[in-house]
């Protein structure tokens, strides 16, 4: 079962930030997220959402590879494969980014407006689907973020253990040298 997390962060660019450290530990296989979103509310108070799968891309290529397929056997039948190749690709493109536009995947759409309209001015949030992780490793890395846990699916234990690490100084600052 998948955990919701939202963490909220005091500038614009926190949350890309930590998603881009997250994108990062997902490649090494030390989390497996379902789902992230950006939500950025800007000064002048509008709220920007930046989904990390694009259902739009997914769609298109879907529908362009299987109108190609489709269009090619119909060609076939018709003497002119190629001509059914090319049709079938536009059309199944086509069809497929506007099923993938109506597409809702993850985090709820709703759910990710109505806490970005929560935020201040000139602050983001980051909203995680968290399938898998390996906590002590992901926390470690996210020391000194900053950033405050807004809502979450975890266990009280979890996101005290979260926030701790948000808030901690990291490992890559450089410590102060006496002479």
């Amino acid at each position: 079962m998948a955990e919701l997390v939202v963490v909220a962060f005091d500038t614009e660019n926190d949350a890309d930030r930590v998603l881009n450290e997250l994108n990062k530990l997902r490649r090494e296989y030390l989390i497996d997220l379902s789902d992230a979103v950006v939500a950025i509310r800007e000064p002048q108070g509008k709220v920007h959402i930046k989904q990390s799968v694009s259902m739009v891309g997914h769609g298109a290529s879907y529908g362009a590879l299987s109108g190609a397929l489709w269009g090619t056997l119909v060609g076939l039948l018709f003497m002119n494969p190629i001509a059914g190749f090319a049709v079938g690709s536009l059309v199944g493109a086509g069809t497929g980014a506007l099923s993938g536009s109506l597409v809702d995947f993850g985090i709820d759409d709703d759910l990710i407006r109505e806490m970005g309209q929560t935020l201040q001015p000139g602050t983001s949030a980051l909203f995680l689907l968290v399938r898998k992780a390996q906590p002590e490793k992901v926390l470690a890395e996210l020391k000194g973020f900053g950033g405050r846990v807004m809502r979450s699916s975890l266990s009280p234990d979890q996101e005290a253990r979260l926030q701790a690490a948000l808030r901690q100084v990291g490992s890559t600052e450089p410590t102060p040298q006496t002479a």
